[in-house]
């Protein structure tokens, strides 16, 4: 009707308020003259304490009013009353029927006031104004129930669970109607929460979702780990029912749970990890008030390195980028998200060493986190003398250029395949390791490395392929049936990344713990499953052979690397003997020079040179790469 006469509901809110005023007002009467009635036994009252009462009433409405207002019972909303509320409704009611009593004293001396008639005023107004909202949010509850929306099973009756049924009841306006809830803790079984009722546990959820006609199954449990994750997919996927899901804990950045927070389960809720514990303070300690520079700024790697960078207040964010678009878009997001943040944004190329020498020289970084490099395994083995001008050239013109102008730290984003490599990219990105250790022995620029391994959804990254694969309709390519790699989200490897540049006290290779490695083929068969499709039979799964450079697993630790703990369980240190630092420049000066002129078979050779352990793989039978 409201909609159909075009009445803004704001108008209306005025004489919606002035009306639950009016109530709450008739209710403090009713009150007063009940606790008088009931002191007498429902009998008469006698005349002389039915006068005094009637004459204190308006001290009484007086008094209870001003505490009305006082501790703000107009602020909340009947269809909404909670816990808050009632709490609000106790104090005003107290503080008023104190005042008031304090009063009648001053004036009667209490002759003909009852003692007893003060505690039971202010139980029976509680009750009516209590009692009428909770009625009210009742009626209004059921109502909504009546009127249809999806039936939702909530997965979980923890507080996130508990949230998101409030919010479902409460705001979304009749689109969800959660009938039920799950939980594998058997003392919640058959309990209630909100008027919901845990209606068994998690293998329970096909039946239960076929008895109770459910639409929609959302899983509420932010700090499941990956392992629970995945038996609780594929409960929910036996069930035949649409099933959603909340972000993590630390991807939740209000830490409030509502229906506006239900996605679709993604491949990283199923790939990542328990949540990784890290130690905020140190990292504050080591980030705040400093100049931090992130040379690829604009990349996926160096992107979400700016942003956590710039949740700890730097004195300034220097960000080296060559690709203009990319480093227009990192600009215009921190300026938007951190107005307040000193940012500056440099274009150019880390292997120009005018480009490199002069930011370092103006800016003079605290610490440089280098992200900038190429990491496309077959671009790059087609392209060995671009991989080496980049990945290393660019890593030695910016290693340098930072220890001339008095860095503290230079942090080295490394990889997995940097061990043990068979491939130009880790071969590439072991001599930048290489490098940066050597660096540390005659520098007082503390350089550290951090290897881990692939990063879900990052740029060349196997998960957008397979998106766009199954957006096509497929097939999926799987390069072979026993490939496996290590997997962690963005979010969390520069968390890590962070963290490693803190908890060290010494230059070094720190490795970041990556947990189990995953097999390709399962990540494959998980994102059809998560599209909606059948692996097999909606879209098929084709393995296609290794490509140039590949192998089947991937390792973070050399044979004769110690693995030494830090102070955070996620980091490790990798020490084991440096190489000569003499020999390595030399080695590098040489490789750099034949870029020009080498083919490709003398530029993989001298880099042998500066990685003993390189075998390139386009040399070795195929299947036997490991």
């Amino acid at each position: 009707m409201l909609s159909k006469l075009k009445i803004n509901p704001s108008v209306l809110r005025p004489y919606i308020r002035a009306g639950v005023f009016l109530h709450d007002l008739l209710m403090i009467p009713a009150a007063w003259y009940l606790a008088y009635w009931l002191r007498f036994n429902l009998g008469t009252i006698p005349e002389n304490s039915l006068q005094v009462a009637t004459l204190m009433l308006p001290v009484v409405v007086l008094c209870q009013s001003i505490s009305y207002f006082v501790f703000g019972l107009y602020r909340g909303i009947w269809r909404f009353a909670s816990l808050y509320d009632f709490i609000r409704i106790g104090k005003s009611v107290y503080v008023g029927a104190l005042i008031a009593t304090l009063v009648i004293f001053a004036v009667t001396r209490m002759e003909q006031v009852p003692r007893s008639v003060i505690p039971l005023y202010m139980i029976l107004l509680f009750v009516f104004l209590g009692g009428n909202r909770a009625l009210y949010r009742s009626f209004k509850d059921q109502r909504m129930r009546a009127g249809g929306g999806k039936r939702v099973l909530i997965i979980g009756a923890g507080e996130s669970a508990q949230m998101l049924a409030r919010d479902m009841l409460q705001h979304a306006r009749g689109e969800y109607l959660p009938v039920g809830m799950i939980d594998d803790n058997p003392d919640k079984l058959n309990r209630e929460i909100h008027g919901i009722k845990v209606l068994g546990r998690f293998d329970d959820i096909p039946e239960v979702a076929l008895r109770q006609s459910i639409d929609l199954i959302v899983i509420a449990i932010p700090s499941l780990s990956s392992t629970r994750m995945q038996k609780l997919v594929g409960i929910c996927e036996s069930a035949g029912t649409d099933f959603k899901t909340l972000p993590r804990l630390e991807d939740m950045i209000s830490g409030q749970v509502t229906v506006n927070a239900i996605q679709e389960v993604s491949i990283e809720d199923l790939l990542g990890r328990e949540k990784v514990e890290l130690d905020r303070a140190m990292m504050q300690a080591g980030l705040s008030g400093k100049v931090i520079m992130v040379t690829g700024g604009g990349g996926s790697i160096g992107t979400e390195l700016c942003r956590q960078v710039a949740g700890f207040a730097p004195q300034a964010l220097v960000i080296l980028e060559r690709s203009e678009f990319n480093l227009y878009r990192i600009q215009t997001e921190l300026e938007n998200r951190h107005p307040q943040l000193n940012l500056v944004t440099v274009l150019g190329d880390v292997c120009d060493r005018q480009v490199a020498e002069n930011v370092m020289q103006r800016y003079r970084p605290d610490m440089v986190f280098h992200a900038a490099a190429y990491k496309h395994v077959p671009i790059l083995q087609a392209h060995p003398a671009e991989a080496v001008k980049n990945n290393i050239t660019g890593t030695r013109i910016t290693a340098e250029a930072a220890s001339r102008f008095d860095c503290d730290k230079f942090v080295f984003i490394s990889t997995d395949k940097a061990v043990n490599p068979t491939n130009i990219l880790g071969a590439t990105k072991r001599a930048g390791e290489i490098y940066c250790e050597g660096m540390n022995t005659v520098s007082s620029t503390r350089f550290i490395t951090v290897r881990f391994g692939n990063v879900l959804g990052s740029d060349g990254s196997v998960v957008p392929l397979f998106r766009e694969q199954i957006r096509a309709g497929g097939p999926l390519t799987v390069t072979h049936p026993d490939m496996t790699r290590y997997f962690m989200t963005i979010r969390e490897s520069c968390q890590l990344i962070l963290q490693a540049s803190v908890v060290e006290q010494e230059g070094g290779i720190y490795v970041l713990d990556m947990g189990d490695p995953v097999r390709i083929d399962y990540l494959a068969e998980q994102m059809i499953r998560l599209s909606g499709k059948e692996p097999g039979e909606d879209i098929e799964i084709q393995y296609v052979g290794l490509r140039p450079g590949e192998k089947l697993y991937e390792e973070l630790f050399y044979e004769d690397e110690a693995k030494e703990t830090t102070a955070n369980d996620k980091v490790f240190r990798a020490r084991h003997a440096s190489a000569d630092w003499r020999m390595v420049r030399q080695v590098v000066t040489r490789l750099e020079q034949s870029l020009d002129t080498a083919g490709d078979g003398d530029i993989k050779r001298i880099l042998a040179e500066l990685v003993p352990q390189y075998r390139d793989s386009d040399s070795l039978d195929i299947d036997k790469v490991a």
